[in-house]
Parts: C-alpha cells; structure tokens; sequence
C-alpha cells in the first residue's frame, strides 16, 4: 500500500475543497474512480488541479449536527491521480487517499462548493500507512466471499488473497455495500485489525437477518 508521493506532514494544507459523497469513503492507501458532472464539482476539481490536486471525500450527513453543519466530523484527503474529460462536458478523475482527519471548522467557499480547515493530528500516522498490526484474512475472506455471492456480485477471491492486510481491509471497506453509517464507523476505525473485524461483525448480522427473514417465509 503506497501513499501518493510519499505525502509528509509538512504538505499537508490548512484548508481543503470537499467534496460530499453519500455511501462512499475513501482510505488512505485506497483509490477511488468519480465522474463528476455538477457544476460545483466540475469548479472544484478544476481549482483542486491548480492548487497540488487536493481536495476532501467527506460523506454528508442527513442532520445538522457535528463540528461543520451536514457534514461528518471525519473525512480524507484525497490527491487526484488521473484526470480524464468526456465529450459532454464531465470529468472522470482517480482520488488516492492520503491522510484521514477530523473537521475542525468551515473555509469559505468557493464556486458553490464547501471547503474545511482539517486537523490531521490524530491521524499523521496514515502518512506511513497506519497499524501493520496483523489481521484475521481467512474469516473476512470466507464471509465477504459468502455475503458478495449472495446480492450476486462476483470477487475474485485469488487477486483479494495476493494483496496484504492493509490493501485487503482497505479494499474491501470501500468496496462492499454497507450502508453510509456503517461505512463511517469503518472509516473511523483506529486501524486495519479494528477495521476487519468491524466488517466481518456487520456481514455477519446481515447474514443473520437474511437468514432469520428467509425462516419465517
């Protein structure tokens, strides 16, 4: 698991662009692909190319509550790796996932999207790729592959078996189909061993309830 350029703390900006993605979280060592076709967001990434191609994945959250209003108190800063533009006008980008950080308080915004002052203090860590504590593979592996069959999505169980324990935890938490709030705890976890066992516990209360729904019918 690589970060982008080896980011050190002294890179690290005061204030950052977010963009506001429901359901979805992006991990330190992770990628993720977004098109992106309103406005607000095609101003932003345009912005985020002139200033190091940084900008934050924050998920939004349905109350006003929390540090910045709408927003969870916990996002990552992301650093555009691809950039790519279609014929009608929107953009196709890959955001790589430097350092998590905690919401410390609202910029002023810019062509109608937000942007945040971050602290990244209890996260520095995510710069040399976090907890390399050791995680249990084989039963995420079995019940991902288990709970992935069953809503009929295909893994490919020999490429997830190559990756280490980070690149898989990270992998899988960004992949998989848990719900925004699930996905937040995930994000929040304090490392990659926490995190797999976050995951295996919430697939296998899916599975639970899948199977005690299919008893009673």
């Amino acid at each position: 698991m690589t970060l982008p350029r080896g980011m050190q703390s002294q890179d690290l900006p005061g204030a950052v662009p977010v963009f506001a993605v429901a359901g979805a979280i992006l991990l330190p060592g992770g990628s993720m692909p977004l098109m992106v076709f309103e406005p607000r967001y095609l101003a932003l990434v345009d912005d985020a190319l002139g200033a190091g191609r940084l900008l934050a994945l924050v998920q939004p959250r349905e109350d006003e509550g929390g540090t910045v209003p709408g927003l969870h108190e916990v996002g990552t800063l992301g650093r555009i790796t691809a950039f790519g533009e279609t014929g009608d006008g929107r953009y196709l980008i890959t955001v790589a996932g430097v350092c998590r950080f905690r919401v410390k308080a609202e910029a002023e915004g810019r062509a109608g999207y937000r942007r945040v002052r971050p602290d990244f203090l209890a996260y520095l860590d995510d710069l040399a790729g976090g907890d390399k504590g050791p995680v249990d593979r084989r039963a995420l592996l079995a019940i991902v592959h288990t709970y992935l069959a069953g809503l009929g999505m295909a893994t490919d169980l020999a490429q997830l078996e190559k990756a280490d324990d980070a690149d898989l935890t990270t992998r899988l938490a960004m992949a998989c189909p848990f719900s925004p709030d699930e996905k937040q705890v995930l994000l929040e976890a304090v490392n990659h061993a926490e995190r797999c066992r976050l995951m295996t516990a919430m697939i296998q209360k899916e599975l639970l309830m899948e199977s005690s729904g299919s008893s009673i019918h």
